[in-house]
């Protein structure tokens, strides 16, 4: 990454530019000079806006999380048949991964080997939990597959949109909503019951 000189910084130009150098060099990789050379400004200056790279990570990590879980209360991911509202979320959760997608990356790159990761590896979890109960509502109401095991259906639903990070980039001729509609239809289609 190059330096960057920046003559005013905030803390959310400060957090993008560690949420680059952390999915650039990883985030045991960074050190708090990375981090400082990066944005073009002194450890000191950073200090002044956070104890540290764990609460810059924290931050990042949080936007994601936040974002996702925003998807959870949405209307779309609360009312109607469950199986309508797997759809939702799965289409939701690929928006908000495009729309986040240095953030997202970020966290589903966390291993737990800090508090922050551990933390965040635990959301993560309750995450899936919650989309996994909608499957299990979706496949009682008769709507999906009773064969496909519910941990290995979310499992893989997650798996098919979480890989994005690794190789989606923004480019014309491919919207989010046409990235979303490929990844509900490939996923959900092997998943309903023919009607």
């Amino acid at each position: 990454m190059t330096t960057a000189r920046r003559d005013t910084y905030t803390p959310e130009t400060l957090l993008s530019v560690a949420v680059q150098v952390f999915n650039e060099r990883g985030y045991d990789g960074t050190s708090m000079e990375h981090l400082s050379k990066a944005a073009g400004i002194s450890k000191s200056s950073i200090y002044h806006h956070v104890a540290g790279k764990e609460e810059l990570l924290r931050r990042a990590v949080s936007r994601a999380l936040d974002e996702l879980f925003a998807v959870l209360e949405e209307p779309g991911a609360l009312r109607g048949r469950a199986v309508g509202r797997v759809e939702y979320v799965t289409r939701r959760t690929v928006e908000v991964l495009v729309a986040e997608l240095p953030y997202v990356t970020l966290l589903l790159r966390v291993r737990g080997n800090t508090r922050t990761e551990r933390w965040a590896l635990e959301r993560r979890r309750e995450f899936d939990h919650q989309v996994a109960d909608l499957l299990k509502a979706a496949a009682a109401d008769g709507d999906l597959r009773a064969d496909v095991d519910i941990r290995l259906a979310t499992r893989l639903l997650f798996g098919m949109v979480n890989s994005l990070v690794e190789w989606y980039r923004p480019h014309p001729g491919t919207t989010p909503d046409q990235l979303a509609d490929a990844v509900v239809s490939m996923a959900l289609d092997g998943l309903r019951t023919k009607q």
